[in-house]
């Protein structure tokens, strides 16, 4: 136990986010921003079919607890509260529902969190501008693509800004660029 870094390889390598457009780095990240995604369903938890859906999920924070969760299933266009499960504990991972009628058309459906701190997930966007991207500490809004099968598949729910479009691919995450966001 320490009351400062060691600088460890784990420390310097896992725990450093660089900034790549200021030319800078943030150390040692312990504290975990807000974030959520929905758990089901996702790709693997497909949906039968057309009819009465209940999205559920996880959202957790570093900073303290989670306030509230808005669930989009119109890719960000619109979003609506959903509803926490109790207990809710500081630091800890907290359950969310969402029931929503699939008519069983392609749609994009994502979860965003917001801590007591007032801190808001970013979009991915949003995350890259001001940090550009660390598979450690990606915090940025999930997307599932539900397909008209009800399969379910990984996507975007925004295009890449033009401002980020000389982003690195090693930049975006374990997934590639997609133009059109996987939208229909």
């Amino acid at each position: 136990v320490s009351d400062r870094p060691f600088f460890t390889r784990e420390e310097t390598s896992k725990y450093t986010d660089p900034i790549p457009f200021a030319g800078q780095a943030r150390w040692f990240t312990q504290e975990w921003d807000a974030k959520s995604v929905i758990t089901h369903p996702s790709p693997g938890l497909d949906i039968a079919g057309p009819g009465l859906v209940e999205l559920r999920g996880l959202a957790w924070s570093g900073r303290g607890k989670i306030a509230q969760v808005e669930v989009s299933t119109d890719g960000g266009r619109s979003w609506d509260f959903a509803t926490l499960e109790e207990p809710i504990f500081t630091k800890a991972a907290t359950r969310f529902r969402y029931p929503w009628a699939w008519t069983g058309g392609e749609a994009v459906i994502l979860s965003r969190a917001t801590d007591e701190t007032g801190y808001v997930q970013p979009t991915r966007n949003e995350l890259l501008a001001a940090r550009g991207q660390s598979s450690y500490h990606f915090n940025g809004i999930q997307a599932w693509k539900v397909n008209s099968d009800g399969r379910l598949t990984h996507t975007y729910h925004e295009s890449l800004a033009a401002s980020l479009d000389s982003v690195p691919i090693a930049l975006a995450g374990p997934w590639p660029f997609a133009a059109d966001c996987g939208q229909a």
